[in-house]
This record gives structure tokens, C-alpha cells and sequence, in this order.
């Protein structure tokens, strides 16, 4: 009896944690986005002015170019970030797993996972340098004309998103291995003994069988592209004109740079709105599978 009394109290410092640093923040920082600076509810016409503000969506961008607005900025890193990081994570996995040496060129590989995303940014700075970067050097190797491609509003972007891959991808990698060593190796024994080509083996053994591990990869890279911040902040500092911008990025700005902590609130609970649409699908199906 004194057990069912004392037990639910073990759960009480964990919940004023969580409603000190979670729940009161989230709530807080949804009311701010209603309020005016004065403090005045109005709605969702902060929604409105923000979302029309050219930092965020410039249609204009569409007939000049760069930059489009920080929230296609971030669709842009989904569309190609993403698909990237799912196939070269599966890739590497695949083409390692019975390499001699391969667990040392997966360490290798994963140095990009464990850099702290700051300093990965710096590095991505000085790799597009037109002086010392190493891509500059490799187009001058071969008689072209080297640039700072984080300079050009044409390139900065592109040049992040492509060069943030070796940051992101052993994150796919090391679940793609892990997944691949679940699979047992009769099921490719018989396979081989029906005729089975490689090619064949992998699109109707391998890929099938991890699924569940790509329906990770996909949500995690989805929520990392989304909030997406340290390394555009270190790399071009949403430049050059905005070109690299991107929503975390512009929060930051509306707060500690405007301080209209209302903008700012904005831009939080539509980054929001956008990681619960993805995580919680998931969450619900790992729920469900926990029953």
C-alpha cells in the first residue's frame, strides 16, 4: 500500500522539470505570437505581417532569383538535402558492409557526425573560399575560373546545402549498417540459389527490409533541415543579401537583433507547426507498436 502511495511521487521532480523548460515555454512563447509588442492580443495578424515580410517569402525572388525567402529557403534543403542524404547513407552502408577495412572508412566517415555543427560551419566557410578552399582549388586544377561560392547569391546556398552532406549523411550510414546486420544471411543465400542478381537482391531484400530504418532517417533529416541553424549562422550568416537565410536563422534575427520577441514567436511556432506535422506520425506509430 505504501508503495502505490510513494511510487508516483519519483515522477514529481521530473515534471516540474518538464513544465519548467517545456510546457511553460512552448505555451509562453505560442501566447507572444497573439500579442503585439505593447501587448495587445491581435490575433493573427502577426501571422500575417510576417509571413508577407520578404525575409520570410519574396515572391519576387521567383523572376530575379536569390533570395527567396527564408521559409522556401528551408523547403529548398528538403528537396535536396534529403533524397541525398537517404541514398549516399544507404550507399556507403551498402558498399562498405564487406569491404576489407571498412569499419576504419566508416570511422572516418563519421568524424562528420561528431564535429560540433558550429565548427562544421566554419569549415564549410573556408572549404568555398576562393583562396584556400579546397573546392576552389579543385575547379582551378582543372583550368576553371576559382570563386568564393558563399560569396555569389547564385551558389551560397546550394554550396551549404551540398557541403553540409559529410555532416549529416554518417548519420544514415551508421543506421543503415546497424539495420543491414539484422538482416539474416540465409535470406541472401537463397536468393543466390534462385539466381538472384545483386541488383536484384537489393531492391526486393535489402531496401524492403529497412524501411522502418529509412522512415527514420527521413524524419530525423526532416527535423534537422527544418531547424537547420549553426551551420548557416558560422558559414555566411544567412548571406550574402539573405540568399543563404533560413526560418531558425530568421528567428534569431527578429530577436536578438530587432528584439521583437512577437516576430520571433512567430517564426518559432511555424517551425513548430512544421517538425509536429513530421514527428508526430511517427511517434503515433511507435506508440501503437509499444501496445
Amino acid at each position: 500500500m505504501k508503495e502505490r502511495f510513494f511510487r508516483p511521487l519519483f515522477f514529481v521532480p521530473a515534471l516540474v522539470l518538464l513544465a519548467a523548460f517545456v510546457i511553460y515555454p512552448v505555451v509562453n512563447t505560442v501566447w507572444l505570437s497573439f500579442l503585439s509588442p505593447k501587448g495587445d492580443f491581435v490575433a493573427l495578424d502577426n501571422y500575417a505581417k510576417v509571413l508577407s515580410q520578404p525575409e520570410m517569402v519574396d515572391p519576387r525572388g521567383f523572376e530575379r532569383g536569390f533570395p527567396y525567402g527564408a521559409l522556401i529557403h528551408n523547403f529548398m534543403w528538403l528537396v535536396i538535402h534529403l533524397p541525398l542524404t537517404v541514398l549516399l547513407g544507404l550507399a556507403l552502408a551498402v558498399a562498405l558492409r564487406r569491404v576489407r577495412g571498412g569499419s576504419i572508412i566508416k570511422s572516418t566517415v563519421f568524424l562528420g557526425m561528431v564535429t560540433p555543427m558550429i565548427v562544421g560551419g566554419i569549415i564549410l566557410r573556408f572549404m568555398f573560399d576562393g583562396s584556400i578552399g579546397i573546392v576552389p582549388s579543385i575547379v582551378r586544377l582543372f583550368g576553371g575560373t576559382p570563386h568564393t561560392l558563399t560569396a555569389y547569391p547564385e551558389t551560397a546556398l546550394l554550396s551549404l546545402i551540398l557541403g553540409s552532406l559529410w555532416l549529416w549523411v554518417p548519420f544514415g550510414m551508421v543506421l543503415y549498417s546497424a539495420g543491414l546486420e539484422t538482416i539474416p544471411s540465409e535470406v541472401y543465400e537463397a536468393a543466390m540459389i534462385d539466381g538472384a542478381s545483386p541488383l536484384s537482391m537489393f531492391f526486393n531484400i535489402t531496401f524492403p527490409l529497412l524501411k522502418p530504418i529509412t522512415e527514420v532517417v527521413v524524419t530525423m533529416t526532416f527535423l534537422w533541415d527544418l531547424k537547420i541553424f549553426d551551420v548557416v549562422y558560422a558559414a555566411t550568416m544567412g548571406g550574402p543579401g539573405g540568399a543563404s537565410n533560413v526560418l531558425a536563422l530568421q528567428m534569431y534575427f527578429y530577436a536578438f537583433r530587432e528584439f521583437n520577441a512577437n516576430n520571433a514567436a512567430v517564426v518559432a511556432c511555424v517551425l513548430m507547426a512544421l517538425t509536429t506535422l513530421v514527428a508526430a506520425p511517427m511517434m503515433i506509430r511507435s506508440a501503437r507498436e509499444a501496445r
